[in-house]
């Protein structure tokens, strides 16, 4: 599975974090998970911890489901 890329945040002076993929907005946090998204993202690999918060990130069923007769093209 490919490591996380493209993501980046910035943090406001109201205190909204708004995260962005590419040059779209992926999530606007704000209070509380705003905060803790921040404590995350500064101790953790920041890419890998963005892309779970947004929820674009691989849900392990790929492998499994490129056996599917569906998907068998």
């Amino acid at each position: 599975m490919p490591r996380p890329h493209g993501f980046q945040y910035d943090q406001r002076a109201d205190g909204t974090v708004v995260i962005t993929h590419g040059a779209r907005t992926a999530a606007t946090l704000r209070g509380p998970r705003a905060e803790q998204f921040l404590t995350e993202a500064q101790s953790g690999d920041a890419q890998l911890v963005m892309a779970r918060w947004t929820g674009n990130y691989k849900r392990g069923n790929e492998r499994v489901s490129r056996g599917h007769p569906r998907n068998a093209g």
